[in-house]
């Protein structure tokens, strides 16, 4: 199978998996608190993941357990606690998933200069026009939400929280393997959310089944599937790609609903997935082949283990 092939089944995989985070997100909150579900994601996810580490007798070089406390605390805790919250004071998936859409732009703009990632004119166009597409998407949602307006501080605050965790990382380019890497984070995640959720008496989960499906969506879905492609993807294709494709969430993300909720696409809606999947194309677009290409975008296209 060719690498384009490749890229693009990792691509499709991220978005799907991706978006599932948001649908656990409404459905757990609604039989629980944002911190309980947050803290028994974790705790289930770190379980698995610890155990599979010491039956392969996995060491991590010190370096690479503080650099990945670091990206765990950002990447996870700081994004997914500003999500589940935002959700559960009745800011609705769609929006959140649009305000946190808006991360490829706020990446994008900094990678340049601190990363010295080269974005095309084409790609820039891209990110305009999925920020449009995501609107679109989303736009009713806005005129219905009975959230208050702190609640939406909730989610920009996680996606620059993930903006810090995906710039960390290209800076400083960890070694540790995937596996490695998703256990620390898990591990944080687990004990910073489980303390948390004991400090506000909400450890105890509920005797509801829908939380526990919520927990099994989020574990394997979205930990998993999701921040595993995410870092696959970043290391194959740089920030600028791999945020592009944050923009498909959304309109993902009503597919999940729809699918689940019986939540109804709009005609508007429709017209924002075919704008969202034109800005993808064009931000995943690869440049042109140059003879010399420079050290930062050669380094930025060979990419570097998770």
């Amino acid at each position: 199978m060719s690498d384009r092939r490749i890229d693009l089944l990792l691509a499709a995989g991220f978005v799907i998996a991706w978006s599932s985070g948001f649908i656990g997100a409404e459905l757990g909150t609604r039989t629980a608190a944002a911190s309980s579900l947050l803290a028994w994601r974790f705790i289930i996810a770190f379980a698995v993941l610890a155990l599979w580490m010491l039956w392969r007798r996995r060491r991590v070089p010190p370096r690479e357990l503080a650099l990945h406390l670091v990206i765990g605390g950002l990447g996870q805790v700081g994004y997914l606690y500003g999500v589940f919250a935002a959700v559960e004071h009745g800011v609705s998936s769609g929006t959140t998933a649009l305000i946190c859409a808006l991360q490829p732009i706020v990446a994008v703009t900094l990678a340049v200069p601190l990363l010295g990632e080269s974005v095309s004119r084409r790609q820039i166009a891209g990110f305009v026009i999925g920020l449009a597409g995501v609107a679109l998407v989303v736009s009713a949602d806005l005129g219905i939400s009975r959230a208050p307006l702190p609640a939406y501080l909730l989610p920009v605050a996680a996606m620059l929280s993930l903006v810090a965790a995906t710039l960390i990382e290209r800076r400083t380019r960890p070694r540790a393997t995937l596996i490695d890497a998703l256990t620390i984070q898990a591990g944080i995640s687990a004990l910073l959310f489980s303390a948390l959720a004991t400090a506000t008496g909400t450890l105890t989960p509920p005797a509801d089944a829908t939380f526990w499906i919520a927990i099994a969506i989020l574990v394997v879905a979205a930990m998993f599937g999701g921040y595993g492609l995410y870092w696959i993807n970043l290391a194959r294709t740089g920030v600028a790609r791999v945020s592009g494709l944050l923009y498909l969430t959304p309109p993902a993300t009503m597919a999940w609903s729809w699918l689940m909720f019986g939540t109804t696409m709009t005609p508007l809606s429709l017209a924002g997935v075919g704008v969202c999947a034109l800005a993808v194309l064009l931000i995943r677009a690869k440049p042109p082949t140059r003879s010399h290409p420079s050290k930062s975008t050669a380094n930025v296209m060979a990419g570097s283990g998770p």
